[in-house]
């Protein structure tokens, strides 16, 4: 590499790098003042983007569109985000973060569909404005003079948020809410308004880096979801809650990902995630933060005593033969849904026994959802092993992965644990995605079916009902056991588990390698039914869906994961065939159950569910 070819690189880089820390500083701001994970906070970059591409489009050919724009959109994402705060987050701010990251999930999945009713599917472009068009020569190489105004921008930007955070009363207040919000409450500021203008401040941040961006990528509708991950790892790297962490971690990693394309483009997307999860082994904290307070890990898994739901073998036996006479009433389209619902079942159950029964969130259980998926196409395309031994081996596999990431998971815990199980999910991801020659890439793996026998809709649900039958009873003696309850003593009181005698990272090591294998047994099937394998069953939307089915269901209960897959797959079903934008339906459906049904929909009685009635009315908060 030339030293032009190297200037050019690192300047491009110190140019992603401002995007990066106006979006991950507002996300950093946002967590450590309310303790919100916001899953859209990307979705606001978005918006903003296509909003300022709308202000340029009526205002042109003006010579000022642009300006305006970059002033008129983030002003108004800030105002939205200050609604969305004010009239949903507000509400909910006494119940377990992840409640809050359901929500969050749901407002991006209604933000995606706006994009696409209001802007189409098609990509959109924004030119540069006419005094930043055209380019400079740097040592030869050609520069967009746009660059210049971002890098220039960038320092300015710290610097402001820099004075505000340090030179400022709000600044001082927002800060010491980082560290403590109790004691700031408890000296008389109204909390509640902090949090909003807080929410506000830090929306505004990832809207201007939205309108800032414009001219420099194209406009698409996924874009909310690719950036808010990356703003997840510059958060962890740098430090949730620093400032000059976020600063920091944003240079790292838009230099790394700059030269990363240049010098190593095959694995340049996975040097972002290896980083992350080097930064969470060795300091969890992040490179200039500090540790949490040890209230935030107990509100991370505050509704986490799941108890076996009380059932006889009997209704047991009843279900099963109700399950198992569906073929003869329904048709073969909802016998595939079906198979759809047991998998994702299993699936959401295995998350269930990580989180509710040993206290360990994971945001990146889709690891080994996908490796069992993998496992089980490239044994019998590829190595040309037989289907039995193919869905046999998946679940090993899986459970190899588990182990592989697992003996350097368990050694965290609450969001530290959560971020590096998603660090390596990613990494997963990015290799499935860019290994085109084993796993085929972005292309996936085709012709991945289950044998003759087995061939029909009628047939491959009956097997995947036996399979998943046998499989959720393994579970519930798996809880019952000796083991299980060692590992809920282990996830109700750590240090007095370690005192009786538990090997507590043992345990939790052989717990999260149990749930990594049925994880992958839910992949395999899962595989065989869609026959095809491609790298979005390891994306980060994957591992929230089983999320979001354990805490519809209840996270308390069981039988939860059960009932909220069934819930969340027909709720997209029905919401696909009847409605062109079933995302926006479907995250109006999560919002509302979230605000109605604080413990789950099994897991919330009468009196919690007049209290979420309250709540949405603005009567209980």
């Amino acid at each position: 590499m030339s030293v032009a070819h190297f200037v050019i690189q690192f300047l491009v880089g110190l140019a992603n790098a401002m995007f990066l820390f106006l979006i991950a500083s507002g996300l950093s701001l946002i967590f450590g003042v309310s303790r919100i994970l916001n899953f859209a906070h990307g979705s606001f970059y978005m918006l903003s983007a296509y909003l300022a591409y709308t202000v340029i489009a009526w205002l042109s050919p003006s010579p000022g569109a642009f300006w305006v724009a970059l002033v008129v959109a983030p002003a108004v994402m800030a105002a939205l985000g200050g609604l969305v705060e004010i009239l949903l987050l507000r509400r909910i701010y006494q119940a377990p973060e992840l409640y809050q990251l359901v929500l969050t999930f749901g407002l991006a999945l209604i933000a995606g569909d706006a994009v696409r009713y209001f802007w189409g599917t098609t990509n959109k472009t924004v030119s540069a404005p006419p005094l930043l068009a055209g380019s400079i020569s740097v040592l030869g190489q050609p520069l967009p003079l746009y660059y210049l105004l971002v890098i220039a921008f960038g320092p300015l930007a710290a610097l402001g948020l820099w004075w505000i955070l340090y030179r400022t009363r709000w600044g001082i207040l927002v800060r010491a809410a980082t560290e403590d919000r109790e004691m700031v409450a408890a000296l008389g500021m109204d909390h509640s308004w902090l949090f909003t203008m807080v929410f506000v401040f830090g929306t505004w941040l990832a809207a201007l880096s939205g309108a800032l961006v414009t001219p420099l990528v194209a406009l698409t509708p996924g874009m909310d979801t690719t950036v808010i991950v990356e703003a997840f790892a510059v958060v962890v790297v740098g430090g949730m809650g620093s400032f000059g962490g976020s600063l920091l971690a944003s240079l790292l990693i838009g230099e790394l990902s700059s030269f990363g394309i240049l010098v190593l483009p095959r694995i340049s997307l996975v040097l972002v995630f290896a980083l992350m999860a080097v930064v969470l082994i060795l300091r969890p904290w992040g490179l200039l933060g500090r540790p949490l307070a040890e209230v935030r890990g107990e509100a991370l898994t505050a509704a986490r005593k799941p108890a076996l739901s009380r059932v006889t073998p009997l209704a047991v036996a009843g279900l099963l033969t109700g399950l198992a006479l569906l073929p003869l009433v329904l048709p073969p389209f909802y016998l595939l849904v079906g198979v759809e619902v047991l998998v994702f079942a299993l699936f959401a159950l295995s998350l269930q026994l990580l989180m509710g029964y040993g206290g360990m969130v994971s945001f990146g259980h889709a690891a080994y959802f996908g490796l069992g998926a993998y496992a089980a196409a490239l044994l019998t395309t590829k190595a040309g092993l037989s289907w039995p031994v193919a869905l046999a081996a998946a679940p090993a596999m899986a459970a190899l992965g588990g182990l592989l990431f697992g003996v350097f998971c368990v050694r965290l815990t609450t969001i530290y644990f959560a971020m590096l199980t998603l660090a390596f999910a990613q990494i997963t991801y990015t290799v499935a995605h860019q290994w085109y020659d084993f796993t085929g890439g972005d292309n996936g793996i085709l012709g991945v079916w289950p044998p003759a026998w087995l061939a029909g809709p009628t047939r491959y649900y009956l097997f995947t009902l036996g399979v998943v039958a046998l499989a959720v009873t393994l579970l519930g003696l798996l809880v019952r056991s000796s083991f299980g309850l060692a590992i809920q003593a282990i996830r109700d009181d750590p240090r007095r588990a370690l005192g009786v005698g538990l090997n507590v990272r043992q345990h939790q090591l052989v717990l999260f390698v149990v749930a990594a294998a049925f994880a992958g047994l839910a992949g395999a099937l899962f595989a065989f039914q869609r026959g095809s394998v491609f790298p979005d069953y390891l994306f980060v939307e994957k591992s929230i869906e089983p999320l979001v089915m354990v805490l519809l269901g209840g996270v308390r209960e069981f039988a939860g994961p059960l009932v909220g897959a069934l819930v969340f797959k027909l709720l997209d079903t029905v919401v696909t065939a009847y409605a062109e934008y079933w995302g926006a339906v479907l995250g109006l459906i999560l919002t509302g159950l979230v605000l109605l049904f604080p413990q789950g929909l099994i897991g919330t009685g009468v009196p919690q569910f007049r209290r979420g009635c309250r709540r949405l009315t603005g009567r209980g908060r």
